[in-house]
């Protein structure tokens, strides 16, 4: 049975966003979670890898970017998807905190939420690691447009899951990146995904795609504990 969500507001600027918090007893961790640029938090993807990071005994706190708040389809600027990560961030930490925790905190996102998370950090917004669910290195068919000049700096633990098919990252292109950027990152393909991991000839729900992410994404948690 899937621990329930408490809604959460989250104050951004003079604005505010939507959450879904999730707490099962004594985590070991908590995942913050942003959406891709096509879908928000409540889409069955997201719910159902958070539902499963709970039973795994991660604490999960996924949020809307203001755009999707707000119903509209083109993503936020940076500036504004970066002061929303850090809010997100924020309230994930006072909660742990009211329930007298402090456990490592741990940023994630799906495609645009993973590349917004990872700036976020690299202008300085604290995070145990970053966990990316198909990192958007380049646009489908622009292998010359890479988005990775920031992830250098970049000195935390960072998870990379990444689709064989994936259209928005060329696998020799990315197995180069996670390579410059050192020991730090791993990358972790999965066979015959695609950017939604979705793999042809297997019918699955996105819900169940997104369960199915959260095994790995523990054991790197698990991996990468500071308090081991």
């Amino acid at each position: 049975m899937p621990i329930a969500d408490s809604p959460v507001t989250i104050a951004v600027g003079e604005g505010h966003v939507s959450g879904a918090y999730a707490r099962p007893a004594n985590p070991f961790a908590t995942l913050v979670l942003a959406h891709g640029a096509g879908a928000g938090m409540e889409h069955p993807f997201m719910r159902g890898f958070t539902d499963a990071l709970n039973d795994d005994g991660v604490a999960t706190l996924r949020f809307n970017f203001p755009y999707r708040e707000a119903g509209r389809k083109f993503p936020d600027r940076p500036p504004a998807a970066i002061a929303t990560w850090r809010a997100a961030m924020a309230e994930a930490a006072a909660r742990a905190k009211a329930a007298g925790e402090a456990e490592p905190l741990w940023a994630a996102g799906k495609s645009f939420g993973g590349r917004m998370a990872s700036m976020a950090v690299a202008e300085g917004m604290p995070a145990a690691g970053l966990i990316y669910l198909g990192y958007p290195l380049h646009p489908p068919g622009k292998p010359e447009k890479l988005r990775d000049e920031h992830l250098y700096g970049l000195e935390t633990p960072m998870l990379f899951l990444q689709g064989t098919r994936d259209t928005f990252a060329t696998r020799e292109l990315l197995e180069g990146v996670v390579s410059r950027i050192g020991p730090t990152a791993t990358l972790q393909w999965c066979e015959g995904g695609d950017h939604s991991f979705a793999v042809a000839g297997n019918k699955r729900s996105a819900e169940d795609i997104g369960a199915s992410l959260a095994a790995p994404v523990t054991a790197f948690l698990r991996a990468n504990n500071p308090a081991g």
